[in-house]
């Protein structure tokens, strides 16, 4: 297979082989009209309501450049990654695909995305430093537009903060104390979890911290999973678990929804979707929580990092990459695109200047009693911090979840689970073909 090169830095180890195999066939890729003239487009996604948002396009905007996009529905996650890569070794991927910044690497790895930095490149300003370096993967190139994001967040119950005496913490020194304060009050009520399930919280959580799990240098990769900044936060949630301050219980669970819903469980370190997930998990106590940043580890900073999101990137198979980018810019950063985003497919839009006002003027009716619940989201999204994302998330992620469930479970050292994360992916790289630097 030929390779794009990412940057001078980062070609050789991205082209050093792909890192899923096909398994099947596709036959429902983008039309491929010429090169000039009217263009018809095809965009795979997941997020509900995209092909009305996509129907604003075609009526408007879309229909003055002759540029029409059909919005075909796919499974999300690894399924979807799986699924593009194939129709990309047959040459008969779509034109767009919504893509988890996260897979980027991977489809750049296997050469289905095109660099897009000259036409939409000048997008730049309309998103944080730390959410748009997640599509550029450290280079000059651009393989995708932001197009959602998740900064993390603490949410906590006010009325249980109030009877017990407790004080939304700021740093995480002062989130052990709260924990700890909590349980001598109410020995039957937890803080919060550690869930072993949750392999995207861990990442975000590291983020904030500093780490950079993946990076290149010269020909070959880097994996720093087990770097000081994710050795600090792994130590600190395995000291809380080991010592019984806060519960070791997966989250999305029948059980850890009821201790949501009954105030077993009275915070919650989530990302800026939580409304929409605690509207579900625990709906008797709705206008009963509220949120603030995200605990720091130097007191008086603004940085927090995500949990989710996803960007719009076109295809190399595209005949039409110019229309596309078009496409992809227009969706994540027009004004009546983001607004319909919000309104049609619930999400947090990356584009700064959509995350206050507009169609989310209003707090999530979850959270009817903070009325300044995005305006404060929007803050704290500012201080997103960079994710250093690679070819195999999806080993890290898997040996995540095996080790760090049994440390849990056990209440033992996270250490040598995080090392043992860190060896998995090491290997899983050293075994498709990818040089690994020690």
């Amino acid at each position: 297979m030929k390779y794009r090169s990412v940057a001078v830095t980062t070609a050789a180890a991205l082209a050093a082989g792909a890192l899923l195999s096909g398994c099947g066939s596709s036959d429902d890729g983008g039309d491929e009209p010429t090169a000039s003239g009217p263009a018809s487009l095809t965009y795979w996604a997941w997020a509900p309501g995209l092909d009305k948002v996509a129907d604003i396009w075609n009526k408007g905007p879309g229909k003055e450049a002759g540029i029409t996009v059909t919005v075909k529905k796919q499974a999300s996650g690894d399924d979807l990654v799986t699924k593009i890569i194939t129709a990309a070794k047959a040459h008969k991927a779509p034109d767009l695909v919504q893509a988890e910044y996260q897979a980027l690497p991977t489809l750049v790895s296997n050469d289905v995305l095109a660099d897009i930095s000259k036409e939409a490149g000048d997008a730049k300003s309309a998103f944080a430093d730390g959410v748009w370096q997640q599509t550029t993967l450290g280079s000059d190139a651009l393989y995708a537009l932001p197009q959602d994001s998740g900064p993390l967040m603490f949410y906590y119950r006010q009325d249980l903060f109030k009877q017990y005496g407790l004080t939304v913490p700021t740093t995480w020194d002062e989130f052990a104390e709260t924990a700890r304060a909590l349980k001598k009050k109410a020995p039957d009520k937890d803080l919060t979890t550690f869930s072993s399930n949750d392999s995207g919280l861990f990442a975000g959580l590291a983020q904030q911290a500093g780490a950079k799990w993946w990076t290149t240098g010269g020909d070959k990769w880097k994996v720093a999973i087990d770097d000081p900044a994710t050795q600090k936060v792994a130590d600190f949630w395995g000291g809380l678990v080991k010592e019984g301050a806060i519960d070791n219980q997966p989250m999305y669970t029948p059980a850890w929804n009821k201790a949501l819903n009954t105030g077993k469980q009275v915070a919650w370190v989530s990302a800026v979707w939580a409304p929409g997930t605690l509207t579900t998990a625990a709906p008797e106590t709705k206008g009963k929580w509220a949120m603030a940043p995200l605990p720091q580890w130097t007191a008086g900073e603004n940085v927090t990092g995500s949990w989710g999101g996803s960007s719009t990137a076109v295809t190399n198979d595209s005949k039409n990459k110019k229309a596309a980018a078009t496409f992809a810019k227009w969706l994540n950063t027009d004004p009546a695109a983001l607004a319909a985003l919000v309104k049609e497919s619930g999400i947090y839009p990356a584009a700064t200047a959509a995350q206050t006002g507009g169609a989310l003027a209003q707090a999530p009716d979850y959270f009817s009693n903070q009325p300044d619940f995005y305006t404060e989201a929007a803050k704290i999204a500012q201080g997103t911090a960079p994710a250093a994302w690679g070819p195999n998330v999806n080993v890290a992620y898997t040996a995540f979840k095996d080790n760090f469930a049994q440390a849990a479970k056990t209440k033992s050292d996270f250490g040598p689970a995080l090392t043992a994360m860190q060896d998995a992916t090491v290997a899983d790289l050293k075994k498709q073909g990818f040089g690994v630097s020690e």
